[in-house]
């Protein structure tokens, strides 16, 4: 990329039918639904994207679609994570020639137990580093891996590719500070994750951008770039403004909060999650649609 990306870089949900079938269609609905809503980029088949409950061959499928609908509109981020090096690698090099701008991936683990070390992690970034496409490394408490800073600045100062970081760990604000001290001038993106609910404290800590869900992109794109622009006092005002849902988003409804809120606005025509994954309670859905109505979202009128 010619530019470090910054601002809003929403996680796609990926839309299935009633009956379970990956939703094509609604796709490249979502897809359009974002980008209306002033997105910076848009990242794919992450852990929001419910990657997990995906096939080899639907992942295929999604990309395709997304990077073909989305057609150079805005940056595509592919999530490439594995446990397995020669998968993370091919899943690279087939984001790299359908045209994505970016890689995402978390360092190998499998369950709770089996984890690269520091070696092993390094090894693994350095090989998808030598595909030639942007890495950012994931740093969440999903995988149970702890990246230590010196690693992770170690990875941006000597891999070419290797240059942008999200931050979803505890205290991630020190953490981010402590990385841009650390990696300096090769940390070029600095970001905040998980639905935006620590991103204050991250833009204090100096980060560029954030990777949120799909839900209110064009009220939270603002406290961004507010304050990236100098205006603290406004990206306070917003935050206030948008954190009651990003609390219930993250803390209640998790990655089905973006699905039924689309669902309820045309967008998609189920917000159907794979099993073990359940549906929200009704409890919990009435307050998000109430939360997401006070704020007048975008996706829940874009398809009526």
């Amino acid at each position: 990329m010619t530019k470090p990306l910054t601002g809003i870089l929403p996680v796609a949900p990926t839309p299935f039918h009633a009956d379970g079938r990956v939703d094509e269609e609604g796709m490249r609905r979502v897809l359009d639904c974002l980008i209306d809503q002033g997105v910076d980029a848009i990242c794919i088949l992450a852990n929001y994207s419910e990657q997990f409950v995906l096939s080899d061959a639907e992942r295929e499928t999604l990309m395709r679609i997304s990077l073909e609908h989305v057609a150079g509109r805005v940056p595509v981020i592919v999530t490439i994570s594995h446990f397995y090096t020669g998968i993370v690698v091919e899943r690279a090099r087939a984001a790299k020639e359908m045209g994505a701008a970016m890689v995402m991936m978390m360092p190998p683990y499998h369950g709770a137990a089996l984890k690269g070390d520091d070696a092993g992690i390094f090894e693994q970034f350095a090989a998808v580093n030598e595909v030639g496409i942007d890495v950012m490394v994931q740093d969440a408490p999903l995988s149970g891996v702890t990246l230590p800073v010196p690693l992770l600045a170690k990875m941006a100062k000597e891999l070419e590719y290797v240059s942008y970081f999200k931050i979803e760990c505890p205290f991630a604000a020190d953490k981010l500070a402590a990385l841009i001290e650390a990696g300096g001038d090769s940390i070029l993106g600095p970001w905040d994750g998980e639905e935006a609910v620590t991103l204050l404290a991250d833009l204090d800590a100096g980060a560029t951008a954030t990777m949120t869900s799909g839900l209110q992109c064009e009220h939270i794109r603002p406290i961004v770039t507010d304050y990236l622009a100098g205006d603290k006092d406004a990206a306070l005002k917003q935050w206030g403004k948008c954190l009651p849902l990003i609390n219930h988003e993250n803390r209640q409804c998790g990655l089905r909060a973006t699905k039924t809120v689309y669902m309820e606005g045309g967008v998609i025509g189920s917000d159907y999650v794979r099993h073990p994954l359940k549906p929200m309670s009704q409890r919990t859905k009435d307050r998000l649609l109430s939360l997401s109505r006070e704020l007048d979202l975008i996706a829940l009128k874009w398809g009526k």
